[in-house]
């Protein structure tokens, strides 16, 4: 295998129940947490009325921090920057999947930067001479692995160009992974979230170099656990061992770990970040 070093420092907390077991206790030492989501399905599904009812008798002050689209745009991070700065947060927490917790990331750096940072840390690799406001996640959507490593992919609609970077300063501290949080994803979002965690792996796995590795080993038994999990899981969308197998697969696919040892190109997804920034 090549040299590498590997660190994440992102604490996962994974099961059935494990919001309200660890929640309360993990947000202590914050009086007030940017609660971050997208367009309002946790509203439909219960899991919003669940987690402020967490926040709300641990004496939370909760700033709403809501309407997180797919494919996040700058100007939305520069929007909850501007709330979480407004309101003193000590924490962001993003409910959500990919898109919310991609752009919590973002949050936690503007919300700390007084520069331009879509130019100092999106258009070219930043310096962290600063920390980056904490960040927690609860997941609600498997698929992008996000929950477990500090990328963020952004849009910038003014200069039509979507990038994304890979910081660990922007790991999140904890991720809370109840696999039950996911039952409410339509049966195609959920076969969705499976392919995009299949294509990271292989996207990896096909890259540079080939030599015998462990890195490859652990992928080759990801991409089989997807496939395997998948079809059981669109059968019964209920399955629990399907779906939380699938929700850890996500993380691993995406924790760095079958990464080390190898280039990891990517070119099929910058090609879909060039052309998507078009028509979204």
């Amino acid at each position: 295998m090549n040299n590498f070093i590997f660190e994440n420092k992102t604490k996962v907390f994974f099961g059935r129940g494990c919001v309200k077991e660890y929640l309360a206790c993990l947000t202590k030492g914050h009086d007030t947490i940017l609660l971050a989501y997208g367009g309002g399905s946790v509203k439909k599904n219960g899991i919003y009325d669940e987690v402020t009812s967490i926040l709300e008798k641990a004496g939370k002050n909760i700033v709403e921090f809501s309407g997180i689209m797919p494919n996040p745009t700058y100007a939305k991070v520069l929007e909850g920057a501007k709330l979480a700065k407004e309101n003193r947060a000590g924490m962001i927490l993003g409910v959500g999947g990919g898109s919310v917790m991609d752009c919590c990331k973002a949050v936690s750096i503007a919300a700390r930067y007084e520069g331009d940072v879509w130019a100092d840390f999106f258009d070219r690799p930043g310096i962290f001479n600063f920390e980056p406001l904490p960040i927690g996640v609860i997941v609600t959507v498997a698929g992008t692995g996000s929950e477990c490593n500090g990328g963020a992919v952004i849009t910038n609609e003014e200069m039509k160009i979507k990038t994304g970077r890979d910081y660990p300063e922007c790991n999140p501290k904890f991720a809370l992974l109840d696999p039950v949080y996911t039952y409410s994803v339509p049966r195609f979002q959920m076969a969705s979230g499976g392919f995009d965690t299949l294509s990271h792996i292989m996207e990896t796995y096909f890259s540079g170099s080939d030599e015998d590795n462990v890195s490859d080993d652990i992928a080759e038994a990801l991409m089989k656990s997807v496939i395997r999990n998948l079809r059981a899981a669109v059968l019964n969308p209920k399955d629990y061992t399907a779906r939380s197998n699938l929700m850890w697969d996500a993380v691993m696919a995406e924790n760095r770990t079958i990464k080390l040892g190898r280039r990891t190109y990517f070119n099929s997804l910058k090609m879909y970040h060039r052309l998507g920034v078009y028509p979204n």
